[in-house]
């Protein structure tokens, strides 16, 4: 049986807009986060002593980090290494070039010859001699389409029939690798992609243009004695036999990680069978606390009781608070923001309640003589927290409506980026996905 830690979407160097500069070290607060969190998984691998570490990619925000953070990043692995413990490093989106194949961040450690760490950077199996046996390892890094692909197989395609064909490649060259396994050492299966099955967050939207659904049918093999997913920020088991897990990333990227714990998986594999646990990360708790206060007869106490009632020690926090026009003079920020202060960081969003009736935006359905881009349009212009998307969603639809090729295959996840942004506001009472839901349903039919 061989013990192996499994964790992924390290993300070094992101968050820093939720963060300060630490005056000690002169380092953003919330990058000393993402390598504190690293420093826990590395320090249960080697106190559980693993046999195996399986890192499913995604090290940094980009293929080329800053040298501190490369140097923090090495220094956590090269433990790993001291303690001759084989590690798997897989390539992820995020730690390839804009084109072609290669991990640019990780590449460096296959060309030094780093002792026991393997960089996943294609498609291949690795047998790899644990201190507990054999176990053989099937690394699929980020697929895009210039991995399985030439240029003139695309050409004149639209993006289903690339993917569709992609899909196929895929299929072929993963049972290529399967028909060599050895069917007496454990298997298992290390990727960093999107499976169909499974729950997306912004992840989805990040790789736009650039990858597809993965079938779940693909990875639910009986070959395989467990299945290392990585891309996916939200820790998910998607199947049992075997296991096909995303550990989820150690550290929250954002608010819309708020409500995810964050860790790793152990597992003890042996050919026909693994058992796992998930475990978490010390990761920052992050606190959106929403109060509304226009009918309030005395924001200012209500607001400061409110903040009072929440947990946000060394929290990052996000407090809105709606109000009217006519009790702005009523709050006093600085007794706010002392309120605030056992938060790590903190932003404060006032948003202002008109005394009029909302008016109801006109329906975007097809009894209405509207064009789809007259119906963005309209949404958009009636939400503010969309204008930084705006010129992105109509430039969009125009773009599709004129037929531009070069750019039509990109326009709908744009759209659904906007609906994303919108769902994301929609616990305040104040907006409405499914009208600009339609109009994106509209200009699927074109």
């Amino acid at each position: 049986m061989v013990k192996v830690l499994h964790l992924s979407d390290i993300h070094l160097g992101s968050g820093f807009s939720h963060g300060y500069v630490n005056p000690d070290t002169g380092l953003n607060s919330r990058f000393e986060d993402f390598v504190r969190a690293l420093q826990h998984c590395i320090d249960r691998a080697l106190a559980e002593s693993v046999d195996l570490v399986l890192f499913g990619g995604d090290a940094f925000p980009t293929a080329t980090p800053p040298p501190y953070a490369q140097d923090a990043f090495a220094t956590q692995f090269r433990r790993l290494v001291e303690a001759q413990i084989p590690t798997v490093m897989l390539v992820g989106n995020h730690d390839q070039f804009a084109q072609g194949q290669g991990g640019a961040s990780l590449c460096i450690y296959r060309a030094l010859g780093v002792p026991d760490v393997i960089v996943g950077d294609r498609l291949a199996t690795h047998r790899i001699n644990t201190r507990h046996g054999k176990v053989q390892v099937i690394t699929l890094p980020w697929i895009n389409h210039s991995t399985l692909l030439t240029r003139p197989e695309t050409e004149g395609r639209t993006m289903v029939e690339i993917n569709e064909l992609l899909l196929s490649r895929l299929r072929i060259a993963l049972e290529g690798e399967i028909r060599q396994l050895d069917d007496t050492v454990p298997t298992i299966l290390l990727a960093h992609l999107m499976v169909d099955t499974a729950h997306f967050g912004a992840e989805k939207f990040l790789a736009v243009g650039k990858g597809l659904a993965i079938p779940m049918a693909l990875l639910s093999r009986s070959c395989f004695d467990y299945v290392a997913l990585g891309h996916v920020h939200r820790h998910q088991i998607l199947g049992q036999e075997p296991p096909i897990i995303y550990p989820g990333s150690i550290e929250r990227v954002d608010f819309s990680e708020e409500a995810e714990e964050k860790g790793y998986v152990l597992a003890d594999v042996q050919r026909g069978s693994a058992t796992f646990q998930f475990c978490t990360t010390p990761a920052r708790p992050f606190r959106t606390l929403r109060v509304d206060l226009s009918k309030a007869e005395n924001p200012h106490e209500v607001l400061l009781r409110s903040i009072q009632d929440v947990d946000v020690e060394n929290a990052v926090v996000r407090l809105i608070y709606y109000l009217r026009p006519d009790q702005m003079e009523s709050l006093h920020h600085a007794d706010i923001q002392n309120a605030l202060d056992r938060a790590h960081t903190y932003t404060i969003h006032p948003e202002l309640v008109s005394q009029l009736a909302h008016p109801r935006l006109p329906e975007l359905g097809l009894g209405r003589d509207m064009s789809p881009t007259e119906a963005l349009k309209a949404y958009v212009a009636h939400q503010p927290t969309l204008q930084n998307l705006a010129q992105d969603l109509l430039s969009a639809a125009e773009s599709l409506l004129t037929q531009q090729d070069d750019v039509a295959p990109y326009v709908l996840p744009i759209l659904e980026a906007g609906i994303h942004e919108i769902s994301a506001h929609e616990t305040s009472g104040h907006y409405d996905a499914s009208d600009i839901e339609q109009a994106v349903n509209q200009l699927r039919l074109l």
